[in-house]
């Protein structure tokens, strides 16, 4: 007899049931705000050359994953390797795309960049894009846990 029930009693559960799953929560227009706006502050760090505030947009375990290069782990070590750039002359990110749930979104970007190596006669002049992964802190700031770059110009050979 129950056997019999089971079907239509299942079929009648199953909506209830898959509402009871909780689901992240969707990114709001206050969530990609308070992203573009720290994207902003890191573009002015750089173009400062304040390597504490550029690197506090990261969190304390962050990631780089620079081009042609080894992974840069943690504060310090971060600021030791925006430290090793040449003089940046301008410096601008455009946020694309930001994507993600609950407290953990992926922006996707791109960046124009220029600086004067030492000795150069002209600046240099690099465009490209940029992938990031961003935590929402218990605080409710967003930070970047990990990123990656490279440049949209062919090599030079």
């Amino acid at each position: 007899m129950l056997v019999r029930r089971l079907p239509p009693l299942l079929a009648f559960l199953a909506p209830a049931l898959s509402a009871c799953q909780s689901r992240p929560a969707a990114l709001t227009d206050a969530d990609r705000n308070a992203i573009r706006a720290v994207v902003a502050n890191f573009d002015k760090a750089v173009l400062a050359a304040d390597w504490p505030a550029a690197v506090s947009v990261y969190t304390e375990d962050g990631i780089l994953m620079p081009p042609n290069g080894p992974v840069v782990q943690g504060g310090v070590a971060m600021q030791k390797f925006f430290a090793g750039f040449p003089k940046i002359t301008a410096f601008k990110e455009s946020v694309v795309e930001i994507e993600g749930y609950g407290d953990l979104v992926y922006p996707r970007g791109t960046y124009e960049m220029t600086m004067m190596p030492p000795g150069a006669k002209m600046p240099l002049t690099d465009v490209g894009k940029v992938l990031a992964v961003w935590r929402k802190q218990p605080d409710g700031s967003w930070r970047v846990a990990r990123v990656m770059w490279n440049s949209d110009l062919a090599p030079t050979r």
